[in-house]
């Protein structure tokens, strides 16, 4: 078995960076999504270049997040601010049905794959934030620009829904929801990046845990795990932002013992995107 340890919204704040690297440094994380937008960018950066072990990838924003590219460019996507919608239903169905703004989605896409590049870091994986990546609009410029830059494997969200109601039924609506919804995006999406070259893995957890990815949960997946491959994500933080977002128990997860000696206790191999079996 091999599963994959990841962080995301590195590069969105200080804090958050603080915790990846310590998360990874001391802890279980192999790998982090860095938003090449984000308010820390260049600090996240010079931490991969000092961790060399850690594997990064493009965690793309295209909602609830900062564009890459000047509101002038893209007026149809963002505010004069130049931030997108925090509404993922608003940025879906205008993605769905707005060919201008599908056409500076394509280039605003571009920018940030053209910004990670400008980086000097090894494309480990892509990635999305509230996976927009999988929007079926998305898919031409995500799927292709991703193995053009060399990206080794891009994430399907496909986690269980059981073991998750039974660790917990907070958002019990919202859980049964984006289970639908990933259920139906799950094998076209899967067939489209196995057409171009790139790697996924048969469970990623992450979903519907997301804020809550405690240490019970994460010793719950550990314990229960029957795929050969997969992928947890945790959005680990030294505060806490808000309830569904970066977190410090997230932190805590991944810096677990307990966690470590049952990824031990059941030979599970800590990996990423780019050493995947």
């Amino acid at each position: 078995m091999q599963l994959i340890i990841n962080a995301d919204d590195f590069g969105r704040s200080h804090h958050i960076n603080e915790a990846v690297i310590l998360a990874h440094r001391e802890g279980l994380v192999t790998s982090a999504s860095l938003m090449v937008t984000g308010e820390a960018v260049e600090e996240a950066v010079a931490l991969a270049g000092e961790h060399p072990r850690l594997a990064v990838g493009l965690h793309l924003v295209v909602v609830a997040g900062q564009a890459a590219l000047p509101p002038p460019e893209i007026p149809h996507l963002v505010d004069e601010r130049g931030r997108f919608t925090d509404a993922p239903l608003t940025a879906g169905l205008r993605y769905a049905f707005s060919r201008p703004a599908r056409v500076e989605l394509g280039r605003e896409i571009a920018a940030q794959f053209e910004r990670f590049a400008s980086t000097g870091l090894p494309l480990s994986h892509v990635d999305g934030h509230l996976h927009m990546h999988l929007h079926p609009a998305l898919w031409e410029p995500v799927f292709t620009l991703a193995a053009r830059y060399g990206a080794k494997g891009i994430r399907i969200p496909h986690d269980e829904l059981c073991l998750s109601l039974r660790h917990d039924r907070r958002h019990l609506g919202l859980k049964v929801g984006w289970t639908l919804a990933f259920a139906l995006l799950n094998g076209p999406a899967r067939r489209q990046a196995h057409r171009m070259g790139l790697r996924t893995v048969e469970r990623v957890y992450g979903l519907l845990q997301s804020g809550h990815m405690d240490e019970s949960y994460l010793l719950d997946v550990v314990q229960r795990l029957q795929t050969t491959t997969a992928e947890v994500y945790l959005h680990p933080n030294m505060v806490r932002e808000h309830d569904l977002g970066p977190n410090p128990d997230d932190l805590r997860a991944a810096l677990s013992t307990r966690v470590r000696a049952a990824l031990s206790a059941r030979g599970i191999q800590l990996t990423t995107y780019a050493n995947l079996a």
